[in-house]
């Protein structure tokens, strides 16, 4: 499975220890997990986690290191992502496992047009063409958070972002635009 790791560092760790206290000490209960995240950036001088990832994905010198946990094999984890593929292509049901999951993305980005800006509407409308459950907000989402595409600050507009896909992606690119039968 592959995870983006933020690179986080404070000019000084003492105003972010001092910053974060202020802030358990009004919550007066233990925060979650995403509050803590939240907390960390407010103490570094961001509005909010969002923000924090937003601007380090921006930047090249902070872009997301991507972390590649090996797989049981690429003709494995291949097989799996091709079943959850119609045999028109569309992505029949969302994968209950992260690293599939990812793959099966991987094959919508390589179906966006590159250096092309799309509205909410656009890349809703080929999202909803490419799957048959219905649900584009959410590949929409998972796009945007696993670092494929790129969004306005307002959410209006969406563009892929040029990445090196993984080497299981042109196998199975192959095996969907051939349209047999899945496993």
């Amino acid at each position: 499975m592959s995870k983006p790791v933020f690179a986080f560092s404070v000019p000084d760790v003492s105003s972010l220890a001092r910053a974060l206290r202020q802030q358990l000490e009004g919550l007066g209960r233990a925060p979650g997990h995403l509050e803590l995240l939240n907390m960390l950036a407010r103490g570094a001088g961001y509005a909010n986690f969002q923000q924090f990832r937003r601007e380090a994905r921006s930047n090249p010198a902070t872009a997301p290191i991507v972390e590649t946990v090996a797989s049981a094999g690429a003709t494995a984890r291949v097989d799996k992502a091709e079943r959850q593929f119609d045999t028109q292509g569309r992505l029949a049901q969302w994968p209950s496992k992260a690293s599939i999951a990812e793959l099966c993305l991987w094959v919508l980005w390589s179906r966006l047009p590159a250096d092309e800006t799309l509205d909410e509407r656009g890349i809703s409308r080929l999202l909803d063409g490419w799957n048959a459950f219905g649900d584009h907000a959410l590949l929409r989402r998972a796009l945007y958070d696993f670092g494929l595409v790129e969004r306005s600050i307002d959410g209006r507009a969406y563009r892929r972002i040029d990445r090196q896909p993984p080497a299981e992606l042109a196998a199975l690119n192959a095996r969907l635009a051939a349209g047999q039968p899945m496993h």
